[in-house]
């Protein structure tokens, strides 16, 4: 966004970033920036808290005002990631112990996923790039990479960072309709990620393949993406 804050300014349009990660924002000089301390994937602050979300807009409009300079504001409230929040979302035991964990557990809550995707009129943010068909497949191939082959001999059938993003997704809509669910779909977006990636198969072969690829050499914005972004994670080389 930084970058596109320069093309749009050389064009002739006035823009405003909202940044949530201060190192990138001080490193890329966008014309006009708002650093806001909120949580990554929530640039406006808090979910359902209009008054709030339009008191960040205003800030950030006002900056409209001021000539390139480039501009640098911090907002004055800092939201803090939930960290401790928790939640409660039983996976189903093993069905097939002779299968690779995370393919049975992705199996297994398969009926999970759909019942979301039914109660929400068939609608689901799966798909970028994987079918549910394809998602055994996926887990196999980031097994062979976390056990050493190289990412682009895995059989990985889609771009790493996309297919974690679909991974991802798959499990965290499959979570509210888990037995004994309490997620929240719209205010346990963090808690969800940490679930997935800490409490499930398959978020922790994710993690695995991940730092294999890591450790073998792979470009940064192959293996760097695969995992959400928060304000603890290393900044990303400057070239």
């Amino acid at each position: 966004m930084c970058a596109l804050a320069h093309v749009f300014e050389g064009l002739g349009f006035a823009t405003v970033v909202l940044a949530s990660i201060r190192e990138q924002a001080e490193r890329m000089f966008a014309p006009r920036t708002l650093f806001c301390d909120f949580p990554l994937g929530r640039p406006l602050g808090r979910p359902s808290d209009p008054v709030f979300q339009t008191r960040v807009l205003e800030a950030a409009l006002a900056l409209l005002d001021r000539e390139s300079g480039p501009v640098f504001v911090e907002y004055p409230e800092v939201l803090a990631d939930e960290g401790s929040e928790q939640i409660s979302c039983a996976l189903p035991p093993r069905f097939n112990p002779a299968e690779l964990a995370a393919v049975d557990e992705a199996n297994a809550i398969r009926s999970a996923y759909e019942r979301t995707a039914a109660s929400n009129g068939g609608r689901t943010n799966f798909g970028r790039v994987l079918t549910l068909e394809q998602v055994p497949e996926a887990f196999r191939a980031l097994d062979r990479i976390a056990s050493g082959t190289p990412w682009k001999e895995s059989g990985l059938p889609a771009d790493p960072a996309q297919l974690s993003i679909d991974l991802r997704t798959y499990y965290c809509e499959a979570a509210v309709s888990l037995p004994g669910s309490t997620v929240d779909p719209v205010g346990s977006g963090w808690a969800l990620e940490r679930w997935f990636l800490e409490r499930t198969e398959g978020g922790k072969l994710l993690m695995r393949a991940r730092e294999s690829m890591k450790e073998a050499g792979a470009s940064f914005a192959v293996w760097f993406y695969m995992a959400p972004l928060d304000q603890t994670t290393p900044a990303a080389p400057a070239n």
